[in-house]
């Protein structure tokens, strides 16, 4: 029965500020990035330039977000490998899957 109470017990661990500082900083890295993509969006020309700037910052985004709050940075590097490298031809794949579904449509009118 004593050892039942003890396991229902809450321990309460003391703050580790190292790891709030770097919340606080990966919050900070991700608010920059999000500013960057909100100036372009708004002072830049819609063209080729501007949409691979988007692509390529939300994809540095997502590795960012998947290093650090999936903790996939103090992972082995074949299992980051095995998620960013399926991402980058996913995107490729979507790319020449609208490039190829345009040219057809603009060949039948």
């Amino acid at each position: 029965m004593a050892l039942q109470e003890n396991k229902s017990a809450l321990e309460v661990i003391p703050r580790d500020n190292e790891k709030i500082k770097k919340i606080w900083k990966t919050a900070g890295i991700l608010l920059a990035i999000t500013l960057v993509e909100f100036v372009m969006a708004f002072t830049m020309d819609r063209g080729l330039l501007l949409y691979f700037l988007f692509i390529a910052l939300t994809i540095w985004k997502a590795k960012y977000i998947m290093m650090e709050f999936m903790h996939l940075g103090e992972e082995a590097k074949p299992l980051f490998y095995s998620i960013i490298v399926p991402l980058i031809f996913l995107v490729w794949l979507v790319i020449a899957l609208v490039k190829e579904g345009t040219d057809i449509f603009m060949m039948r009118w």
